[in-house]
């Protein structure tokens, strides 16, 4: 059993230099504590996940270029999160919605290589497998 994540919960990519706040918007009316309760389809970048401030990953276009231009030097780049897919893998047997509830173990992948994981879900109640 793992922590159902609601809005403001912590996520930190591999690639980013500072953490981040998971927001999601009251589309299913769905609520813990007060707050609303996160999907797997909680991965829009900048609507639910906002940007780690600065991007390290040398698949990020802007990083290799920054890097080539500093003669090999990695130089960070401003992070805009690129997500692809969904979280993986969400409650498999509690629905928000038709769709999977997302707990603490739950990740999603950066297109430029970041894995970004859940730190704190918001809440310390509601447990979901």
């Amino acid at each position: 059993m793992g922590l159902q994540v609601c809005n403001g919960a912590l996520l930190l990519c591999s690639f980013g230099v500072a953490p981040s706040s998971l927001i999601v918007l009251p589309t299913h009316m769905v609520f813990t504590t007060g707050l609303p309760l996160a999907t797997i389809m909680d991965n829009v970048p900048i609507v639910n996940i906002p940007p780690f401030s600065m991007c390290n990953s040398l698949a990020n276009p802007a990083v290799a270029s920054a890097t080539s231009a500093a003669c090999g030097v990695l130089t960070p780049m401003p992070c805009v999160p690129t997500i692809p897919a969904p979280w993986v893998v969400g409650s498999p047997t509690v629905l928000i919605g038709k769709l999977p509830a997302l707990n603490m173990s739950s990740i999603v992948m950066c297109a430029y290589g970041g894995v970004i994981s859940i730190t704190l879900p918001g809440q310390f109640k509601v447990l979901v497998p």
